[in-house]
């Protein structure tokens, strides 16, 4: 080895840049060695396991894993655009596309995987893609804005993945999988099952136990469709292919490396390739010692580990296998599986739990002996992060009650405190517990970030970060060192005990309650994004006891407020707003009807019905907002405030008055309650809706309270949560008068309202509050605090001191000023909101949005990003 060694990586994608960090933490960068990197793809190394987030608004630049000043930092020649071509082990040269060459000491190669597509005929053409980069997605995008379906053949982690893509693009969406169920590696029959309905429930078509046997194409080379193996067929636009990867190795074969039968460079222990010493490989090219190409990060990122501390000539305990334990998002619905999730163990045992109406489903795979060997989750895996570090050992509570719902015998909260020192807490890292409790006890991390800093814990997927919190936080507090647990750095309070101070004191104003209760260093400012929004809620709620202004922009009121709050409507991507007309239950008049649409014409908006029963109008200016909203109010509309933290909507079906299934007039109380919760201020949004039978045809189990008819009368359901991070509403009383079922919303709304933290639904209020269900039960129902008459007043007074927004603002000149889009040119409209034509309506203008490209700069010059 020279004194100053060369060390040569092809490959930056997850992996590649993991070794680069891990070659740092050694020691072995800058003037310690020269580090030379050749990367195919235009862009440093960004998260491919988040690439799907790309088609939510997240940008390239925001999935890069590669920080700001990092390459330059130390000293590391990136070559972007620039692949390996041919490696001469001889020579120990590596020769890049554009004709540059080095040598190397050592040499990793990093070359990942590439995407399998079947020998279908048609695979070639026009509209057929993979998806693996963001250069495949880029792609995707622009073919997809002129077709109008789409099928991905591959029903596993990334084909799902991509039919979340084409779903999200607006195209029908197809996923053919041969396999008989969906994601086959990672769950079983059951779970295949259960995730399969859930996402034909989303409006995706799914084909399994069959494959594609051609691809069909018009006269111009462009996809129409795709013929099945069981003869039918597809109408489609374009393919994507995701039937699995395989091993990118390539390079390593044509310079004679040793490769597996079935793909994949051999490595040994240290990861250097059982051929040449000089070279290793790492990631999803190599082929372990145990005889697997893995396909996860995590197990790179070991490989990575490796293969720097065998370069660093430092003490490693080598690469033999790896955990692949998976936690994931797949449109929308929580995926996970770990350990022997499949049985294989002689002489295991399966305990299951499935639901389903709500697509949960939960199984256990317990030895003989009462160990946890594995298990899968489909639905709610909201247990994974403890279940997991669980594995191999007998766990402290039935397996029974670690699958039921509350309610049923479970959940029991076990906490990550209660795991062992050894256990596994962050997969993708590889970080124990007592690393992390280490963090803190012998290297003073007294927060969370920098735990994660210290151990990067929780900065891979990001599926342990809860548990994380909780172990810094009982590890700070069993340390005698009180955890702060206050809103923020103004306020050492916590959002619960402030809304105690405000309505105790009776303040109306952030700055009395900043002067009076904030930390003495926050005291001479302003106020922070966290706190100012989270008091003028609390404020706006108890505004009619303190005897304040409801009005959220009066005076001090409107400073704190949220971007959406300042102008009383949603803020869109390209600048516009949304204005959404408040329509209780759902239901409307045709007079009402005509005038949206009569608005809608009139001011060339957007409309949209959405899933919350209501008429979406998108893309006015800010200056046009009075005039909408004049004329809206003037036919008796008022605001839906779908700008606010408040609640949105009460959704309904037609109950008994015209269905058949119906026992209750579900309608009449999804526009009772709406008119009297409408306007309340709360820590996060809130959605209610109301079935008239056990049908649940308003899915009221999904809402932050819902409502099901009864024979009897009505069951009210709390905790319910849709979107990213569902969760069933759990039963908190049944067979309720009408009376009963108001008086129990009320006193269960102000409960919340009153001990939420900030920006927490009622979901996550409702596991996080000590007692959770049993607690808020006696509280709301039992009155064991005594505070029920106290919460029912307060409800009271929201109710009779109701004002809409908009109809004050339109009452008020000095009010009405604010509308404008420049403060000096109050009559000139804002020409950056443009909108293009698109299936007779409008949208926003997306070139106009993307801007002008920016530069990337590379060693031998700049290319376009």
């Amino acid at each position: 080895m020279t004194a100053t060694p060369t060390i040569v990586l092809i490959g930056h994608g997850m992996v590649g840049q993991r070794f680069l960090e891990a070659l740092a933490d050694r020691g072995m960068t800058g003037d310690a060695a020269r580090v030379v990197v050749l990367c195919e793809e235009p862009r440093p190394a960004y998260d491919r396991v988040q690439l799907t987030s790309y088609f939510s608004g997240r940008t390239p630049e925001d999935l890069s894993l590669v920080e700001a000043d990092f390459i330059e930092k130390h000293g590391i020649e990136l070559r972007l655009g620039d692949p390996a071509e041919t490696v001469d082990r001889a020579t120990r040269t590596v020769t890049a596309r554009s004709g540059f060459t080095v040598q190397y000491d050592q040499l990793v190669l990093a070359t990942g995987s590439y995407p399998f597509v079947p020998p279908v005929p048609g695979k070639d053409s026009a509209g057929c893609f993979v998806y693996r980069t963001i250069e495949d997605l880029l792609e995707i995008e622009e073919y997809a804005k002129n077709v109008s379906s789409g099928s991905v053949v591959g029903g596993g982690l990334l084909g799902l993945e991509a039919a979340g893509a084409l779903k999200g693009l607006g195209l029908d969406t197809h996923v053919v999988e041969f396999a008989p169920r969906l994601m086959p590696v990672q769950v079983d029959d059951g779970g295949g099952e259960a995730l399969r309905r859930t996402i034909e429930d989303m409006g995706v078509t799914v084909h399994t136990g069959v494959g594609g046997k051609e691809i069909t194409a018009g006269e111009d080379g462009a996809v129409t469709g795709m013929e099945l193996s069981d003869g039918s067929r597809i109408d489609t636009d374009m393919v994507i292919f995701s039937a699995g990867v395989r091993p990118r190795d390539q390079l390593a074969r044509e310079c004679g490396l040793e490769v597996g039968e079935r793909g994949g460079i051999k490595v040994d222990e240290q990861c250097r390739t059982a051929t040449d010493p000089a070279v290793f490989a790492i990631g999803e090219c190599a082929l372990a010692v145990d005889g697997r190409v893995y396909g996860l990060v995590a197990p790179g990122y070991e490989m990575a580990e490796t293969a720097a501390s065998a370069i660093a000539a430092q003490e490693t305990a080598g690469f033999t296998g790896a955990d692949t334990s998976t936690k994931l998002k797949l449109l929308g619905v929580d995926v996970a599986s770990f350990g022997d999730a499949h049985g294989n163990a002689e002489g295991c045992l399966d305990v299951v739990y499935a639901d389903s109406r709500s697509g949960v489903y939960k199984k256990l795979v317990i030895g003989q002996d009462g160990t946890l060997l594995g298990g899968v989750l489909v639905g709610d895996a909201e247990a994974y992060g403890t279940l997991r570090p669980l594995t191999g050992s007998v766990p402290p509570v039935s397996p029974e009650q670690l699958v039921l719902p509350a309610g049923a015998g479970g959940p029991v909260s076990i906490g990550p405190s209660a795991l062992p020192d050894e256990a596994v807490i962050c997969n993708c890292h590889n970080v124990t517990k007592g690393t992390i409790r280490a963090a803190v006890t012998e290297h003073s991390c007294g927060t969370v970030p920098e735990v994660k800093k210290c151990t990067k814990a929780g900065t891979g997927c990001g599926s342990c970060v809860k548990a994380l919190t909780t172990l810094v936080n009982d590890e700070l507090e069993l340390n005698g060192i009180t955890v702060d647990k206050g809103l923020c750095g103004c306020f050492p309070h916590t959002r619960a005990e402030l809304y105690e101070i405000v309505r105790t004191l009776r303040l109306t104003s952030y700055e009395d309650l900043l002067a009076s209760h904030g930390r003495e260093e926050a005291k001479d400012g302003d106020g922070c994004e966290v706190c100012k929004p989270a008091i003028g809620s609390i404020i706006a709620s108890l505004a009619p006891t303190l005897g304040a202004s409801g009005y959220v922009l009066d005076g001090e009121q409107a400073a704190l407020q949220d971007t959406n709050d300042h102008f009383l409507a949603n803020l869109q991507r390209n600048g516009s707003y949304s204005i959404v007309p408040r329509i209780p239950g759902g239901e409307i008049t045709p007079e009402k009807l005509i005038v949206i649409g009569e608005v809608a014409r009139d001011f060339g908006l957007y409309t949209k019905i959405t899933g919350g029963q209501r008429i979406d109008m998108f893309g006015a200016r800010v200056d046009q907002l009075p005039r909408i909203w004049a004329r809206l109010v003037d036919a008796g509309f008022e605001s839906g405030h779908a700008y606010g933290k408040a609640l949105r909507t009460v959704k309904s079906c037609v109950g008994q008055t015209w269905c058949r299934y119906g026992v209750q007039d579900s309608v009449r109380m999804a526009i009772d309650l709406e008119l009297r919760y409408r306007g309340l201020r709360s820590p996060h949004k809130l959605k209610s809706a109301v079935s008239g039978c056990a049908r649940e045809c308003a899915e009221a189990r999904g809402k932050d309270f819902g409502v099901i008819a009864t024979s009897n009368g009505w069951n009210l359901y709390v905790g319910g949560n849709g979107g990213a991070d569902p969760r069933h509403a759990d039963l908190l009383a049944q067979d309720l008068s009408d009376a009963e079922l108001v008086r129990l919303i009320d006193r269960f709304l102000m409960f919340y309202i009153r001990t939420a933290d900030r920006l927490e639904r009622t979901s996550a209020w409702l596991e996080r509050i000590e007692g959770g269900l049993d607690h808020v039960r006696d509280v709301v129902v039992h009155d064991s605090l005594g505070l029920c008459d106290e919460l029912e007043a307060l409800m009271a007074d929201h109710v009779a001191h109701y004002r809409d927004e908009w109809a004050e603002t339109l009452d008020d000149p000095e009010r009405l000023a604010r509308f404008v889009s420049f403060v000096n040119a109050p009559d000139a409209p804002d020409p950056s909101v443009r909108f293009v034509p698109e299936r007779d309506q409008m949208k926003p203008d997306l070139d106009l949005l993307a801007g002008p490209t920016l530069p990337v700069r590379t060693l031998e010059g700049t290319v376009a990003r």
